[in-house]
C-alpha cells in the first residue's frame, strides 16, 4: 500500500505506507511501536507506555539509549503539530531517575519555541507518580520531504 504525501508547491510524490521507524513503527517487530496522541488545545504529543525487558539496561531498568530514543520520539511528534517533516540537530537528555521496566510510563512533548526551520522541542518521561524520570531539550530542523529522500521516492516509482 502506498499514499500520496505533498511537499512544498504541488508536487506529488508516492511513500509506502509501511512504518519501520523504530520508535513508532507499527511494521516494525524489533521497535517500541509507541503510539502517541496529540491534545491540539495543549499543542503536546503525548504516549503512555510500558518498557519489557528486552530494554534493560541497570537491573531491572531500562537503558539509557532506549530512553533518548523514546524522547526525541515525543518531540520529533510536536512537529506534527505544525503540519512539517522536522528532522533532529542535537539533542541534550538529563536522566533524573531510573526508569523502571514493566511499569506504566507515560512521555509528553510540546514546541519550547519556533525561529524560521528551527522548531526547539522538550520532553519528559514521567511515572505513575507524575515524577519526572528523564527529560530532553532537541533542535529539529524542518525540511521539505520531496527533496530530503527524493531518491528513495525515484526507487520507489521504479519498482
Amino acid at each position: 500500500m502506498r499514499q500520496r504525501i505533498e511537499g512544498h508547491g504541488t508536487r506529488h510524490h508516492v511513500m509506502p505506507q509501511k512504518n519501520y521507524c523504530f520508535g513508532c513503527g507499527k511494521d516494525n517487530p524489533e521497535g517500541l511501536r509507541l503510539k502517541f496522541h496529540f491534545d491540539e488545545e495543549r499543542r503536546v504529543a503525548t504516549c503512555r507506555f510500558r518498557l519489557s525487558r528486552r530494554f534493560w539496561g541497570p537491573p531491572r531498568h531500562a537503558h539509557g539509549g532506549i530512553i533518548a530514543t523514546i524522547l526525541d520520539e515525543a518531540m520529533g511528534k510536536v512537529n506534527k503539530l505544525r503540519h512539517v517533516v522536522a528532522v533532529t540537530s542535537t539533542m541534550e537528555v538529563r536522566y533524573h531517575r531510573m526508569v523502571p521496566l514493566g511499569e506504566p510510563l507515560v512521555v509528553e512533548g510540546w514546541e519550547r519555541r519556533v525561529r524560521g526551520r528551527e522548531h526547539i522541542n522538550v520532553a519528559e518521561i514521567r511515572n505513575q507518580a507524575g515524577e519526572v524520570l528523564a527529560s530532553s531539550k532537541g533542535k529539529f530542523i524542518a525540511v521539505d520531504p520531496v527533496r530530503m529522500f527524493a531518491r528513495f521516492l525515484r526507487e520507489q516509482e521504479k519498482k
